[in-house]
């Protein structure tokens, strides 16, 4: 059996550590390509400026356009090109990081994200969409970023509801690792495409893995609401710093190494309602984690833990927390059946799904949900 484990070649995080930044900069060589969107380098300026002039380096701002499109990483390879850089930054949300890392293509990259609002920044892959801003393909490269840069002053500074659905991605990461762990199912860090380049056979989930999604769950239900608070009032606590790392680090690394199953593939399926579309990734994700948990029959007591959770910070726990009042028969089967397409991880679940499964599932996770938050008197 072949396993495998990915993860950035560093990874570092605490207060004002942009002022840092120009050091890991140098290590590369004297000049960066800043991609971020001007209104988040605008936002971090004062700490760029700062950490340019005290390690000599130069950032060469590309304006970033805001899509992750190939026409976008064409447009940012000539920048570099023209400028020679010697490294790639990509600062700011999961647009701005996935256009970075396809620009990089795997060499001299450095993450800086501004919110924690999914596990993307430590992993191998990225998602190009349209210049219209449409789904277009995956990208994958051949190593993760070498540092991951996280400055908590600016997660504390940016809006809660960021943190939270970074919390709602995260809290699939232990559920969908012990689903692909039981089947064992490959994982994204073996490549892919299973079997690719020459290697004979899928990768397959780590005991390090399954350890750190793992610890992930238990870092959100031991520190998630302390963490909510702080955001809320602007500052880093101890729970919050172990919060977005979380967020980034264990969840990234969880995904990535320990495998996606049902609750990420029914994510995708939900994308199919209007309703959706307002809602952030993580959001989506919960209720995803809960309509998983339905699935495969998870203990009464471990489900209603997992919405005590998503009830206490804020997360969906029935469709129309995520836009969706109602719902008719054509599209719930729309839903079931993207969820269910042969490339999507629902099929790593320790056991056959069918599109009836999964539109059964979701509707009763549906009905818990409304009714346990009803139960609150919420």
């Amino acid at each position: 059996m072949r396993k495998a484990f990915i993860s950035p070649s560093k990874y570092v995080q605490g207060e004002n550590e942009l002022l840092n930044l120009g050091y890991f900069v140098a290590s590369f060589g004297k000049s960066a390509l800043l991609i971020a969107h001007p209104d988040d380098a605008a936002r971090v300026k004062a700490k760029l400026d700062a950490t340019s002039e005290k390690f000599g380096v130069t950032f060469v701002e590309s304006g970033f356009m805001g899509e992750c499109s190939r026409q976008e990483v064409a447009r940012l390879e000539q920048i570099a090109a023209d400028n020679n850089c010697d490294c790639i930054v990509g600062l700011g949300g999961g647009k701005a990081i996935d256009a970075a890392k396809c620009v990089a293509k795997g060499e001299a990259l450095i993450i800086c994200p501004t919110i924690a609002a999914t596990d993307a920044p430590t992993s191998h892959s990225a998602v190009l969409y349209t210049p219209e801003g449409a789904f277009d393909d995956y990208a994958y490269f051949k190593q993760s970023p070498s540092v991951v840069l996280v400055d908590t002053t600016v997660i504390a500074n940016a809006p809660t509801r960021f943190l939270v659905s970074g919390m709602g991605d995260a809290l699939s990461t232990y559920f969908e690792a012990r689903a692909t762990s039981r089947s064992y199912s490959r994982v994204n860090a073996g490549l892919p495409s299973g079997v690719r380049e020459g290697l004979t056979a899928p990768a397959f989930g780590t005991n390090a893995a399954m350890a750190l999604a793992t610890l992930c769950y238990e870092m959100l239900l031991r520190d998630g609401v302390k963490a909510k608070a702080a955001c809320d009032a602007n500052v880093v606590t101890q729970a919050l710093e172990n919060i977005v790392e979380t967020n980034i680090l264990l969840s990234g690394l969880g995904f990535e190494s320990g495998g996606l199953a049902a609750a990420h593939a029914i994510h995708d399926g939900l994308t199919a309602l209007e309703g959706t579309h307002h809602y952030f990734h993580g959001e989506k994700v919960a209720f995803g984690t809960i309509a998983q948990l339905v699935l495969e029959n998870a203990p009464t007591e471990e489900l209603n833990q997992v919405m005590d959770f998503c009830l206490a910070v804020g997360l969906p726990v029935c469709l129309a927390d995520i836009g969706v009042e109602s719902m008719t028969a054509e599209e719930l089967q729309e839903v079931a059946e993207k969820a269910c397409i042969p490339e999507e991880s629902i099929h790593s679940m320790p056991f056959p799904v069918t599109v009836e499964e999964v539109a059964a599932a979701v509707q009763a996770a549906d009905r818990i949900g409304s009714a346990y938050k009803a139960s609150k008197g919420l």
